[in-house]
């Protein structure tokens, strides 16, 4: 291994693999196995390892891009199951706040703590309470249809996702299959009954 100007070591020539030679290729002798099975220029062999070295750094650098990109979505799937989790655990400490009314998917329901420091739904806001509101405001979510909460704050994001996912789905219910084909009956696969069998 030799050394650079800077005192740095230099990666060793990558070692190029020839193919065998033979002087009785197929069984047969050649006439001038020295024409047939000299060695070539130098030069060709340093052309063949530089060329071999370059294909191993195009081949490492591919896979580190690719191995990259598979980090960052099993980071991304990481995040995603976190606020799952997160939201999971949220949907039920909802689910447990007091109501003395029946929930109903699709309604917004204002939470409020007394002085007790118990929680509870209602279906009045603050604003509706006006300046005799009686408790302190906390929050304000609406009943998803799938029975889960989402915050106000995020409330129109979540309606267009759901306007979007029900629009596609409506169009696809409602779209014809163009690629069906109409049912052909095969001659050879269904042969029509012989006169024989009628009679």
């Amino acid at each position: 291994m030799s050394r650079g100007g800077d005192g740095e070591e230099e990666s060793p020539p990558a070692a190029v693999a020839l193919v065998e030679s033979s002087s009785k290729p197929s069984g047969l002798q050649l006439v001038n196995t020295h024409q047939t099975i000299r060695l070539g220029d130098p030069l060709d062999l340093v052309a063949l390892a530089q060329q071999i070295q370059k294909g191993d750094e195009f081949v490492r650098a591919n896979v580190t891009n690719k191995l990259t990109v598979i980090a960052e979505q099993i980071q991304y799937l990481q995040d995603k199951a976190r606020q799952v989790l997160e939201e999971a655990k949220r949907d039920a400490d909802l689910h447990h706040v007091a109501c003395n009314v029946v929930k109903k998917p699709g309604t917004i329901y204002f939470m409020y703590r007394r002085d007790s420091g118990q929680r509870y739904f209602s279906i009045l806001s603050p604003k509706e309470w006006g300046p005799s509101c009686p408790h302190e405001f906390l929050g304000a979510y609406k009943l998803q249809h799938d029975m889960s909460w989402t915050p106000y704050k995020e409330i129109n994001k979540r309606d267009a996702e759901m306007g979007l996912i029900d629009k596609l789905l409506t169009q696809h219910q409602t779209q014809p299959d163009r690629g069906a084909s109409p049912i052909v009956t095969d001659p050879v696969i269904l042969p029509t009954t012989s006169h024989q069998e009628q009679s």
